[in-house]
């Protein structure tokens, strides 16, 4: 299929931010246009979301640090050796206990 070009006028900071972007992802500014343009088409819908690393970086840490948090808490909790059964149960006692009250 031949190729052909396409310009697009933006601003010179945004574009400087949006070859960040790409940079971080891994892409291009083309790739990212062309990325783009066939999802619109394949979806028929606007606009589709792409995150960049850093923000999934910050966000497995995040989860990393409050599963960390979690464990710690059920080891002072003595809940660290509870069983997935256990939990079940426990969670069937309490809808039990709250149907009751109803």
């Amino acid at each position: 299929m031949e190729a052909v070009n396409v310009t697009v006028r933006m601003d010179k900071e945004t574009k400087l931010e949006f070859d960040k972007f790409c940079e971080n992802v891994g892409i291009n500014i083309t790739t990212a246009f062309n990325m783009f343009v066939k999802a619109t088409l394949r979806t028929r819908e606007l606009p589709f979301a792409v995150t960049d690393a850093d923000t999934l970086s910050q966000a497995r840490k995040a989860f990393g640090e409050a599963f960390k948090a979690a464990q710690e808490q059920s080891v002072v909790n003595g809940t660290d050796k509870i069983t997935l059964d256990e939990i079940n149960e426990i969670i069937a006692e309490c809808r039990r206990e709250k149907s009751a009250i109803e």
